[in-house]
């Protein structure tokens, strides 16, 4: 197909591809899916070979936002049955992020609901990352605390932390559907302030909304407009008690196509499998993982993931292998100093206020006649354990 081949080039040259040529990877038929993602595949070996990162949430506060973000079962009104508790203390933090980086996450990404952080939230957080790089000297540290006021960034870096996650999620033009309480320039300002305190700035998108090819390719352009290390790719979790819990729009083969157009698009910045993969996925994650470098170990903010030691098997089965603390994960010429740069510019990585969940080990498989596109609350399962809890967690 001329289409992959050039995509492939451009690709292997960090060239940016033309928005008719990711919308048309989006409009690819199944019989053409193993083409895209071989295609896919040679632009991500390229630039990572056949490492996958591994990353661990800790959710830090959860419940109570007063942001209305319709995707975040954690919102302003929702009413799904989640954990609900505020700050974790730095010890209790630690010993979260132990469990995670015991089952060979590289990175620990602190996640906090609500609009933004105060400078007190920022002094909590600045404590637990010193607590957590105590005990683990090498450990990279995300902080993902909502939208940031002048200097919290910089507050942050000094603390010891490596990267900030805050999300675009969709496009501009539809961005007032999804969200009233905060702007799309308001993630965007976020977003810069944490490129230019020196953090490895991360954001990325939440594909299953309702929205369009186009919306799809907007948002990662614009993504790669404001060149963040790392784009997380998160499919949404239909949570009961939301306004979007009736949303079930993605295939298997839909979201393969979306991480293959991301990798085009963004080619040699890690681009990260984030929530729902086990819900939407499902049997065809080892695919994906010649599309994306990276995912997220065990469970999500508010509802469970694949078990950890489910997800290396599915690594090692898959042939690919789990990238070593001492292995640097971006290519070097993206490392030159605090987020890289390249031509163009590139993408970023997880959710802003919560990343939506996944499935939990012990889910039944679906029925023999299922229809792949089917909606499958069954799988959305919300969590109980680790984090605020007094039960171990599955990483």
């Amino acid at each position: 197909m001329d289409l992959l081949n050039t995509l492939v080039d451009k690709g292997l040259r960090r060239e940016t591809p033309t928005r008719a040529e990711a919308l048309a990877v989006l409009a690819t038929t199944d019989d053409e899916l193993l083409d895209v993602v071989a295609a896919a595949g040679k632009v991500r070996r390229h630039w990572f070979g056949r490492r996958v990162k591994l990353n661990y949430l800790v959710n830090l506060k959860s419940g109570l936002c007063p942001e209305d973000c319709s995707y975040c079962s954690q919102r302003l009104g929702s009413k799904a049955d989640i954990l609900k508790y505020t700050w974790l203390k730095p010890d209790e933090a630690s010993r979260a992020a132990a469990a995670g980086l015991a089952g060979g996450a590289k990175r620990v990404c602190l996640v906090a609901s609500g609009r933004g952080p105060t400078d007190r939230d920022v002094d909590r957080v600045s404590d637990t990352i010193k607590a957590i790089k105590e005990q683990n000297e090498d450990v990279e540290v995300c902080a993902c605390l909502g939208l940031l006021s002048d200097g919290q960034a910089q507050r942050l870096r000094e603390a010891g932390a490596d990267a900030y996650n805050h999300n675009l999620n969709t496009s501009e033009s539809t961005y007032g559907e999804i969200t009233t309480t905060h702007t799309y320039a308001d993630r965007v300002d976020t977003v810069r302030k944490a490129h230019a305190a020196g953090l490895s700035a991360c954001s990325g998108l939440i594909a299953g909304m309702g929205e369009t090819d186009e919306d799809l390719v907007d948002v990662v352009f614009s993504l790669r407009e404001l060149d963040p290390d790392s784009v997380p790719v998160n499919f949404l979790i239909p949570f009961e008690g939301t306004p979007l819990a009736k949303e079930w729009n993605l295939t298997p083969q839909r979201c393969l196509r979306i991480l293959a157009m991301v990798r085009f698009v963004c080619p040699d910045v890690e681009v990260r499998i984030a929530g729902g993969r086990e819900v939407h996925l499902r049997t065809m994650q080892p695919l994906a993982l010649h599309l994306a470098n990276s995912i997220f170990l065990g469970d999500y903010l508010t509802s469970e993931g694949q078990a950890g030691k489910a997800d290396l098997e599915m690594i090692a089965d898959a042939g690919f292998e789990v990238e070593g603390a001492g292995e640097v994960t971006l290519p070097e010429h993206r490392t030159g100093g605090g987020c890289g740069s390249h031509e163009g510019s590139g993408c970023g990585s997880h959710e802003g206020s919560g990343v939506c969940g996944t499935v939990p080990a012990s889910a039944s498989a679906p029925a023999a006649s299922a229809s792949a596109d089917e909606p499958r609350p069954d799988l959305v399962a919300v969590r109980r354990r680790g984090a605020g809890t007094d039960l171990a967690p599955n990483a």
